[in-house]
């Protein structure tokens, strides 16, 4: 799902990336995206916070209710994860030619809806939370595999420069 949702905005939604030819400028724009991918994260911590001060698990060393339990995990996750998918991100804008730098954007919107779908799947039931967690760690993966690919076979003399 997540190859064809990607490949669908990009075709059909109408915006190019800004002209970026040297590296600094890709990281730039890479973390003011990255920015946006923050959104479910700071979402959840408010969250986290707001159902901690309504349960009446104020006690730092106390039992947690299963609310608040659910969202510290979800924000957990997602720190972990957004580190991840950053790293992953920065490099992934080096080695990309520039008609393909649409991504950067698709892929944090992809990331930050995934968490989103991720954390309603887990409030509903552990059970369901395998579609919003392969939503956000499969193109991770593919992100890393891409990576790895640019890195030892397209410029291999670059590896260490």
């Amino acid at each position: 799902l997540c190859p064809c949702l990607i490949y669908g905005a990009y075709v059909f939604l109408p915006f190019d990336a800004p002209l970026l030819p040297t590296i600094s400028a890709r990281l730039v724009y890479t973390l003011r995206c990255a920015a946006f991918a923050t959104f479910p994260v700071v979402l959840g911590v408010i969250v986290s916070g707001i159902s901690r001060l309504c349960s009446s698990a104020l006690e730092p060393f106390g039992e947690l209710h299963r609310e608040v339990e659910i969202h510290r995990t979800y924000v957990s996750q997602s720190v972990h994860l957004f580190i991840l998918y950053f790293f992953n991100m920065a490099v992934l804008a080096t080695y990309l030619p520039q008609d393909l730098l649409k991504l950067i954007p698709l892929l944090t919107g992809l990331f930050a809806i995934s968490r989103l779908i991720f954390w309603m799947s887990y409030a509903i039931g552990r059970s369901f939370r395998a579609f919003g967690f392969s939503m956000t760690f499969l193109p991770l993966l593919a992100m890393l595999l891409w990576n790895l690919y640019g890195m030892f076979v397209l410029e291999p003399e670059n590896l260490l420069a």
